[in-house]
């Protein structure tokens, strides 16, 4: 039923393979729920059945952020099925979602991050420096997991590296000589393992980063160093985005790094940021500081 509308988010909108599974997993949820057999009946369900989906879908224990992703989905393909001249309008116009719960990103503290810290984490081996090199990346960089699995070795180029972000958005992301040089001894042990592949990070068989790999890995490496409830590669790319904030990066230089379409999503990232400005104001001022 939807075969005509992923075909297009996959090659007019440039959405990723993850997106589009999402896309089509949000949509048979819903035509389940309203039992549909054929495209037309889409005109017949009105705002009000739809607002009875959402009830559904909260008393069944989805969190608010999962069911606006939903109506996003829906909305998004009503929107082509009145393009496309299937229905006549939408019904999407007149459905509101839940509230969103706002949870402020979490990070790992520097000190938890100093070099001398995580020496011992990685094994002086093919794994290790191509595990601590992923760890470095996702750290440095602030790329997404996605990104990092489909890094090509054509993708380093001297001080700086280029990253396919969503969408095929293309981005530059200056990296450190430490980091340069780090890429190179490991790129001198991969030459071992594979010449067939194309992508920087492989597995000791020589094949491509798989995600499922990447997050494991550094989801045990994070359990070492910090004692926070998320221990993923994201938390990595929100530790990067705090830490350049609260060391002066400007937030139009940040949303460039991280690709973010636009400034909101990476606004996100001044509570933390502000939240550390708080703490030293109460402690070097002296009207800040708590008297008994």
């Amino acid at each position: 039923m939807f075969e005509k509308f992923i075909s297009y988010l996959k090659f007019e909108k440039r959405y990723s393979a993850h997106t589009l599974k999402a896309y089509q997993r949000d949509l048979n949820d819903f035509v389940n729920y309203a039992d549909i057999k054929k495209l037309n009946e889409f005109s017949e369900l009105s705002a009000s059945y739809i607002r009875s989906w959402i009830v559904h879908l909260i008393e069944n224990g989805l969190k608010n952020r999962s069911v606006n992703r939903k109506l996003a989905s829906l909305r998004s393909f009503y929107k082509w099925l009145v393009k496309e001249q299937f229905i006549e309008s939408s019904p999407m116009g007149k459905v509101n979602g839940p509230k969103s719960e706002k949870h402020l990103p979490q990070f790992v503290k520097e000190s938890e991050l100093k070099i001398e810290k995580l020496k011992g984490l990685f094994e002086d081996d093919f794994e290790g420096k191509r595990d601590a090199l992923m760890f470095e990346l996702f750290y440095q960089t602030g790329i997404r997991l996605s990104e990092l699995i489909n890094l090509k070795l054509n993708d380093v180029q001297q001080a700086q590296i280029k990253v396919i972000g969503k969408r095929n958005k293309e981005r530059i992301i200056p990296i450190s000589k430490c980091l340069k040089n780090q890429i190179e001894e490991y790129v001198e042990l991969r030459r071992e393992k594979t010449r067939k592949t194309i992508e920087l990070l492989v597995l000791e068989s020589g094949n491509k980063l798989y995600p499922a790999f990447a997050y494991r890995k550094i989801n045990s490496y994070l359990g070492k160093v910090t004692t926070l409830d998320k221990k993923s590669p994201h938390v990595l790319r929100h530790t990067f985005a705090t830490h350049m904030l609260n060391r002066g990066t400007g937030l139009e230089t940040l949303k460039d790094l991280l690709g973010h379409a636009n400034l909101s999503a990476t606004q996100i990232y001044t509570h933390n940021s502000f939240a550390k400005l708080n703490s030293i104001y109460s402690r070097a001022h002296p009207r800040g500081r708590k008297t008994n």
